[in-house]
């Protein structure tokens, strides 16, 4: 059995977790079905994601881009949990399938068990944000410590469970930030956000998913984005009602921070100064009133996700 993993050419911790986090929940599960494909954290139950034909053990993947799959072929599929109930809705599955997101599972793990408080308040943005993104300065600016969801996952998570407060645009900053029982605020720096994935988990945990706006940090992110930054615009179309947006093009996406020349001090200032609504929302979301999910909400999730483990070490090994 290998876990399924979405990997983006810029990195991406919510993903990469699944390289560890299986072999902590489902120990040995690599020396068994070499046929089965587990399929874990991530938005990636999309037609175009998973690969076409072998069987596919689901564990709390959520639905969120594109098309999703057909299970007409039962044999192929064996879905034991979903990311939360709008996945389980959109996909014709029992509501009781919307359990948790896995990612929540990590707090159970030593590693990042008893980490000291280093950080009194965090940004973790989504990845697109960091391709022409200007944060780290951004953060800097504002007073809170910047976390790259690029980084690796160990390293992300760790910076997470040291915080007193996370403010988060990845979404699975705010998963890992509320599992470890760290309050969070919810921001969103573009409209091309893709909410029913946030709703999903959200409802799973009786949570209300109203993120704060944050302007975009440069000219550069709003090109990546297709947005719009001091009235210039570089919009794309945006999805209808109803409709889901596609997963990012990862191929069409410039990485203009690495094109860009040798920047001088009256650069850096000008790109300072123009940062500077990003700054201030940053510093409102950071007082703002955070979230955290109540605890017994997580306790009883966890528990149903530990016996569907159970099943599947039952059924599997």
């Amino acid at each position: 059995m290998q876990p399924f993993h979405w990997q983006s050419k810029h990195g991406n911790f919510g993903d990469d977790l699944n390289l560890w986090l299986w072999d902590f929940l489902l120990p040995g599960f690599r020396q068994v079905h070499p046929d089965v494909l587990l399929v874990g954290v991530g938005t990636v139950l999309n037609k175009d994601l998973l690969p076409a034909g072998g069987k596919k053990l689901v564990v709390g993947s959520g639905f969120g881009y594109g098309t999703p799959p057909a299970f007409s072929g039962r044999g192929e599929w064996d879905i034991r949990a979903v990311r939360g109930p709008l996945t389980a809705a959109k996909l014709g599955l029992d509501i009781k399938l919307g359990i948790v997101d896995p990612a929540v599972m990590v707090a159970d793990m030593l590693d990042f068990q008893a980490v000291p408080k280093c950080h009194d308040a965090l940004f973790v943005p989504h990845w697109e944000s960091t391709v022409g993104g200007i944060w780290p300065a951004v953060c800097e600016m504002a007073g809170l410590a910047y976390v790259d969801p690029c980084g690796e996952a160990k390293a992300v998570i760790r910076e997470i469970a040291g915080a007193r407060l996370v403010v988060a645009e990845s979404m699975h900053a705010a998963i890992l930030a509320d599992a470890l029982r760290v309050p969070w605020v919810a921001v969103t720096t573009s409209g091309n956000v893709n909410s029913f994935k946030w709703q999903d988990w959200a409802a799973s945990l009786g949570l209300t998913y109203r993120p704060r706006r944050v302007p975009l940090s440069s000219r550069a992110e709003a090109i990546t984005k297709k947005a719009r930054f001091w009235g210039m615009g570089f919009e794309r179309k945006v999805a209808g009602d109803g409709e889901v947006p596609t997963q990012p093009d990862l191929e069409e996406t410039p990485v203009l921070a690495h094109a860009e020349p040798p920047r001088s001090a009256l650069r850096d200032a000008v790109k300072h100064a123009l940062a500077t609504p990003a700054v201030l929302a940053l510093r409102q979301a950071r007082k703002a009133e955070p979230q955290l999910s109540a605890d017994a909400a997580l306790a009883e999730r966890k528990a149903r996700l530990h016996a569907v483990l159970a099943g599947i070490r039952r059924d599997y090994f």
